[in-house]
């Protein structure tokens, strides 16, 4: 058969800045890319990566296989060629057959839509102090866990958040990095010295910096700054301009390595919908001018943005390769996704084409590309 080839020109945003050249793809990878400094065309960036996404179009990472299905589609269209389908916190008995139906789904999630790389459990392993958008109810502690439902989700788990001071939660940080499971410290009331020892123990990222953990009080410091001084953890951001003041954006460009810092969406099922009512982990949530809240309070319950908007946010903050190797590179990396995240030779073609504002006008998953009206 013979092979498929393309060749997108435009601005190419490279880790060394914006690069006017075009990118040759063969057969869904990257065969080239060439710097001209006549070409003219779109902003060109690799696809993006969120790794904290519980929902997107009205679609659920919980629900069936339409549910998913329909996650994955309405992603592409934001430029999230790769997503974890993220759980919030759930009844123990619920992770096993959570996992399962992700797991079963994977190999026949549609080719129009982003690509699943495993999942990700945001709970139940949550200080109650800082549950934030989470049933308290359903929290456990690491060594209240059955074996038997550990076992049952290792098997495609990327990311968990654990709150390090929980009973049992170093030993089982430990035993999760030993598996290749990406810790992420969070939802948590940490001292500073709890917060060192969970990444010590093998923790290598944060979820969502500032919200729903110990901060930053210059007497008493905790997770947040345990987060900030770790030159090796990643740190998640969620740049709605509701969860982190944009006026932090840079501060946190500065305090952490630029490889370091992930742009993710934690989108609830709503997003892209308006605002309306909908329910979270079984709790009711609240969207009302883009801000989403366990109803009746100010608790925020997670964003209705998408990384395409997040990358927007902070390019006017920081710059525009920051934000984007933040969303497509980093997570990657984190991942160890290593055949995506860069516009380089022998990636895949994983592409977004921006408009003049950033907005997405096509995506490509390396073979053919969907247009954005």
């Amino acid at each position: 058969m013979p092979s498929q080839r393309d060749v997108v020109e435009g601005r190419l945003v490279l880790p060394e800045g914006v690069v006017p050249g075009r990118v040759t793809i063969e057969d869904g990878w990257i065969a080239a890319v060439e710097r001209d400094d006549g070409a003219r065309g779109p902003v060109v960036v690799p696809g993006f990566i969120d790794v904290h996404v519980h929902g997107w179009g009205g679609f659920a990472a919980t629900g069936d296989v339409h549910e998913l299905d329909g996650m994955a589609r309405a992603l592409l269209r934001r430029g999230v060629t790769s997503f974890l389908p993220t759980a919030p916190t759930l009844p123990e008995a619920e992770l096993p057959r959570f996992a399962d139906r992700v797991r079963a789904w994977i190999p026949a999630a549609p080719g129009d839509g982003a690509q699943p790389l495993g999942f990700n459990l945001e709970g139940p392993f949550l200080a109650p102090e800082r549950r934030g958008a989470h049933d308290p109810s359903l929290l456990l502690t690491p060594a209240a866990l059955a074996e038997a439902t550990l076992d049952a989700v290792l098997d495609g788990l990327r990311v968990i958040t654990i709150a390090p001071e929980l009973d049992g939660a170093t030993e089982l940080i430990a035993r999760l990095a030993r598996a290749d499971v990406v810790v992420s410290l969070g939802h948590s009331a940490s001292t500073l010295d709890q917060a060192r020892g969970g990444y010590a123990a093998g923790a290598r990222s944060t979820t969502h910096l500032f919200n729903a953990m110990s901060g930053v009080d210059h007497r008493a410091p905790g997770l947040a700054v345990a987060a900030l001084e770790q030159d090796d953890a990643f740190v998640e951001l969620i740049a709605d301009g509701h969860h982190v003041h944009p006026a932090l954006w840079p501060i946190v460009a500065r305090a952490k390595p630029a490889e370091r810092l992930l742009l993710v969406s934690d989108a609830l099922p709503i997003a892209g919908t308006g605002d309306g009512r909908t329910t979270l982990g079984g709790l009711a949530v609240e969207v009302n001018g883009g801000r989403a809240t366990l109803a009746g309070t100010a608790t925020l319950a997670g964003s209705v943005i998408a990384l395409d908007t997040a990358v927007r946010n902070v390019a006017a903050a920081v710059s525009l390769p920051r934000a984007v190797a933040a969303a497509s590179a980093n997570p990657a990396a984190l991942l160890g996704a290593d055949d995506r995240g860069r516009i380089e030779v022998g990636r895949r073609a994983h592409l977004v084409a921006l408009g003049e504002e950033l907005e997405v006008r096509r995506v490509t998953r390396g073979a053919g590309w969907i247009e954005i009206a």
